[in-house]
């Protein structure tokens, strides 16, 4: 081991000494879910006092401070965890602190610096991301007598991460076969890590980072720091345009290989942490967790670790994340269908193509008096998506897959509302089980003259889908006939009404 590295694991022993000052350990908890072919463990850091194992570091820090340095404050950048831990410190250790943090930090996260800082935080909200809020605070820090807390790029604040992993060693009651660390900046990775390999030697410690976020990698790569052209934030806490030098040179040495997992990746575990324990993380929380289910049969039989990093995660997040997971295991595509516009051609289409499907998503809007384009998604294994396209190969019908378009992403439905003769919008509640909108279909709709001119539809995981569904007739008799016959609800449905679309 280089001095580098005896030195982060020595900063780490002495961290130990302040941090618990603080807060007790956070738990080690085994991940319920029967289905993995590894036994997964989650180090629970979003159950810490800031919801994240940011504190640690920040804490570690300043704690450090001598008495002219307190008093002139502090000063440092963050996209929301960090700027929590040293607005927690602050308050413990009566430092005023001033906080850069980007315009677009979640709310959530705003909100608790200012309850955990109180009167000893100022929070300056400049730029659009954590790189050019940070380019800010270090402007204002080469003129201003404050101490810059760095995030990750400071071996008092590596230390500090590090006491996570210490907690790990002596909770666990068996050695750890392999470690999946988020990364972002890269210090609490570097700090673990570095960690991990001294108490079980054999460990593999997987560096984890978003598909389109992964400085470290590129750091790897190059040989040094690399700062990022274009960056995806959706993983905003791990959003770090270029890594640590400090934390590159650390994860060099302890850190075995690299990997990353994609948005919908990170989602899909979010919703097996949910399934499984009952637990929702931030986005960058379940990056490890990602990584787990991705590398699947690989760690077969294997003590695999993840860390838990944070659960501040804006509310209004959650409704992507579950549009965007891959339900109950299954793979999420969209496919657009070409199918004769007549009537019953879109029954046919679901008992004859789709009949085995979990339909997820349905979007459709008349624009050809003789061609009907459907986007179907649907969440299946592979196999079954297989199938679907020999049969559609077969039944001569055209098709092209369009999952990530951004048709589908921001549900574009084109539709002209000339081609609809006598059309009947419905607001549409139906059981979500197999059959029921079939069933619905084919008794209050085919069997009336009825045809499909408009369908919008998407899974939401309740118990009751909502569907906004457009149906026209040949003649006005039929379409009054239809709407005097229609009941408000029925079997497989909980209620139907009609409503006025412009």
């Amino acid at each position: 081991m280089s001095v580098l590295v005896n030195s982060l694991f020595q900063e780490t022993l002495l961290a130990c000494q302040r941090v618990y000052a603080v807060s007790d350990a956070t738990p080690l908890e085994a991940m319920r879910d029967t289905s993995l072919p590894f036994r997964l463990f989650l180090k629970r850091e979003d159950l810490g006092p800031i919801k994240s194992y940011k504190w640690r570091g920040a804490y570690n820090r300043m704690a450090l401070m001598n008495k002219a340095e307190q008093a002139h404050g502090v000063i440092t950048a963050s996209a929301g965890n960090h700027a929590q831990g040293v607005a927690l410190a602050a308050s413990l250790l009566g430092i005023h602190a001033r906080v850069f943090m980007p315009r677009s930090t979640p709310e959530v996260k705003k909100t608790a610096v200012e309850n955990f800082g109180g009167e000893y935080v100022d929070i300056v909200l400049q730029g659009d991301s954590y790189d050019e809020s940070s380019l800010a605070a270090t402007t204002e820090a080469k003129h201003s007598p404050r101490t810059f807390i760095h995030p990750y790029d400071d071996l008092q604040v590596m230390g500090g991460q590090g006491t996570l992993a210490v907690e790990i060693a002596k909770a666990a009651k068996a050695p750890f076969h392999a470690a999946m660390l988020q990364i972002g900046g890269g210090g609490m990775a570097a700090g673990v890590a570095c960690w991990l390999k001294r108490q079980y030697p054999g460990i593999c410690i997987i560096g984890v980072e978003g598909e389109e976020q992964a400085s470290m990698g590129a750091a790897h790569a190059h040989g040094q720091p690399t700062t990022l052209d274009q960056m995806d934030i959706f993983c905003d806490g791990t959003a770090v345009r270029c890594a640590g030098d400090l934390p590159f040179r650390v994860c060099e040495e302890v850190v075995d290989e690299y990997m990353t997992v994609t948005n919908g990746e990170v989602c899909w575990a979010m919703q097996r942490l949910w399934d499984a324990n009952r637990i929702i993380t931030e986005t960058s929380g379940a990056l490890g967790v990602a990584a787990a289910l991705k590398l699947g049969d690989r760690l077969c039989g294997q003590n695999v670790l993840s860390v838990l990093s944070g659960a501040n995660i804006d509310f209004g997040m959650l409704g992507y994340v579950a549009r965007s997971s891959n339900i109950g295991g299954a793979t999420r595509r969209h496919l657009r269908v070409c199918i004769e516009e007549k009537q019953g051609a879109f029954l046919r289409l679901l008992e004859d193509i789709f009949a085995e499907c979990n339909i997820v998503d349905l979007q459709y809007g008349k624009t050809d008096p003789a061609k009907a384009w459907y986007t179907i998604g649907v969440a299946v294994p592979e196999e079954t998506l297989r199938e679907v396209r020999l049969r559609l190969a077969k039944a001569n019908i055209a098709w092209e897959e369009v999952t990530g378009s951004a048709e589908v992403a921001f549900r574009v439905i084109r539709h002209e509302r000339a081609l609809m003769n006598n059309p009947v919008f419905l607001n549409l509640d139906f059981y979500e089980r197999p059959g029921a909108l079939h069933d619905f279909l084919k008794e209050h709709v085919v069997a009336l003259s009825g045809d499909i001119c408009y369908f919008n539809y998407t899974y939401t995981a309740e118990r009751v889908g909502h569907a906004l569904l457009g149906i026209e007739f040949e003649t006005d008799p039929q379409r009054e006939k239809f709407l005097a016959t229609l009941p408000m609800r029925g079997s497989g449905f909980r209620s139907c009404r009609t409503v006025s679309i412009p």
